[in-house]
């Protein structure tokens, strides 16, 4: 053999095994690079739309949320919650919607996905400061010198609070109907109304500017707050994190410190 012919064929190994090199390294790993153990998050903007009666809470389970995921931002929308089905079906740019009741929900099926209940809620009468028509039970909210407020019947509160004056068979003759349980707290803050039926959690908040009446639960009816990612969301996977987070032990604990009860 030549010596040219052997320094081609010495050539052609060396080139070979250069090129195996590393073919070889990249089997021992995974398929693909490992990622930057420093590397910055990906940032994340969630838009939640929720309940009014979840704006304390939500807004410390937020930031206990983007304490534990770095990165994620989330922006919170409280109204009632027939105002957040209208802004889902007209289009809002969100990504998460909780409501306060399973009936709305329930009407928004072709906009979200599967709705989990995370908690429930009880009503309760919100009486004006020092109670002075010494309310102490739904029957004397019947009485026409009571200035009572009422949500909308359209709302779930007003759903609710209708369907428990109903039951009991009591006429109430509210002197107003607001949009959202936080209007109808608000009235009896501020001396408008003499008492109004609430969610047990919101008149909780109110500490002493309100007087709370419990009601039975023979009496009473139990509002559901079910979760759910809408379909339109352009952050589909953190918005199902962030609902699938709601019912882990963490985020219950906050729910249930605020005073709501287990789902």
């Amino acid at each position: 053999m030549s010596p040219i012919t052997i320094r081609r064929r010495t050539a052609a190994v060396t080139l070979t095994a250069a090129l195996l090199v590393p073919l070889a390294a990249c089997g021992k790993g995974e398929d693909k690079p490992a990622a930057d153990a420093g590397s910055t998050p990906k940032a994340v903007n969630l838009t939640v739309l929720a309940a009014s009666s979840l704006t304390d809470v939500f807004k410390t389970a937020g930031a206990e949320y983007e304490k534990t995921h770095p990165g994620t931002k989330i922006s919170f929308s409280f109204a009632g919650s027939q105002e957040l089905a209208a802004q889902v079906k007209q289009g809002a740019p969100a990504d998460a919607l909780v409501t306060a009741d399973t009936k709305t929900m329930d009407g928004l099926k072709a906009e979200t996905g599967n709705a989990t209940v995370i908690a429930k809620n009880r009503l309760v009468i919100a009486a004006g400061k020092a109670n002075p028509f010494k309310i102490d039970e739904l029957k004397d909210l019947a009485d026409t010198k009571i200035k009572v407020v009422l949500a909308a019947p359209e709302v779930p509160v007003g759903r609710y609070s209708k369907q428990i004056l109903d039951a009991q068979k009591i006429e109430v003759k509210p002197v107003s109907q607001e949009p959202n349980v936080r209007a109808v707290l608000s009235k009896v803050e501020l001396g408008e109304a003499d008492a109004g039926l609430v969610y047990k959690t919101d008149s909780a908040k109110s500490g002493d500017k309100v007087v709370t009446v419990d009601i039975p639960d023979a009496q009473n009816a139990v509002a559901s707050y079910p979760a759910a990612t809408l379909k339109a969301s352009k952050n589909a996977e953190d918005a199902a994190a962030f609902v699938t987070w709601l019912s882990t032990p963490e985020a219950q604990k906050i729910l249930q410190d605020a005073g709501f009860q287990k789902a």
